[in-house]
């Protein structure tokens, strides 16, 4: 069966070298802990899924999308003592984005989308400092702040709802009965303005959460799941459409 042609990872030399791409895709997740009923792959499971149906729609419209592999380790250091949970500064995303776009700009790839599935990944910055030198056009995006919260009860911020349900689409077999999940409750900050967000500082995961989790996975299902799943990948593809199109010298009206 051939891989699918907007998908790098499944796609041969002979088809990538006579294409001539308008956008690359960067999915980008993290590795850590996720209550426990969920993988600690949740968010690379979750960016894998989102860009390849979003690209397929783009690409099926016309529009020549390219998705990169999934980066794995994302920004954690509020996490560094939850075992195995990977911690990747923003200094190293940096680096490691610089190294990306040097290639795809010197290869003639004109615009490149992160498409961020880890809160605590901020790449606004990172595009900032790379735009005065790189010739490709730099966007990010945080697929989580495009879905339909009505969908849910409450969404949750890791682990809960949301998450769980587009899970219960993705990767049924990793996902573990609800009834082994904790219940996500999260411990707010004392301080006023740290709480109610005028101010802000990095969550040490261990005071805040007692089973990693933020938001209650109980009322999930994969009809849920689905359903912004579907909404959701309409949305990205629209806008890898109107991207592919975009004439990068009149962006503005």
């Amino acid at each position: 069966m051939p891989g699918r042609p907007y998908i790098l990872a499944e796609t041969t030399w002979r088809e990538v070298s006579s294409t001539d791409y308008s956008v690359a895709v960067l999915p980008w997740g993290a590795t850590e802990a996720h209550n426990y009923h969920l993988p600690y792959n949740t968010d690379v499971v979750q960016c894998d899924h989102i860009a390849a149906e979003s690209a397929r729609q783009a690409w099926d419209r016309g529009a020549k999308v390219i998705v990169l592999p999934t980066v794995p380790f994302g920004v954690n250091t509020g996490q560094v003592d939850i075992k195995l949970d990977i911690n990747m500064n923003p200094s190293t995303q940096l680096a490691v984005l610089e190294d990306i776009v040097e290639g795809l700009g010197h290869q003639g790839i004109e615009k490149l989308v992160i498409l961020n599935g880890h809160g605590a990944n901020d790449f606004r910055q990172i595009v900032r400092e790379l735009w005065p030198t790189s010739d490709v056009f730099l966007c990010t995006l945080d697929w989580y702040k495009w879905i339909d919260s009505s969908i849910f009860e409450d969404p949750g911020d890791h682990a809960g709802e949301m998450e769980t349900s587009l899970m219960q689409v993705f990767a049924p077999g990793l996902v573990r009965p609800l009834s082994e999940a904790g219940d996500g409750a999260e411990k707010t900050f004392r301080i006023p303005a740290l709480k109610d967000g005028r101010a802000w500082t990095q969550r040490d995961w261990v005071q805040a959460t007692s089973d990693t989790g933020v938001g209650d996975p109980a009322p999930s299902s994969a009809e849920k799941g689905q359903r912004c799943f579907e909404l959701l990948t309409a949305q990205i593809a629209d806008f890898f459409v109107d991207l592919a199109e975009a004439d990068l010298d009149d962006l503005y009206e």
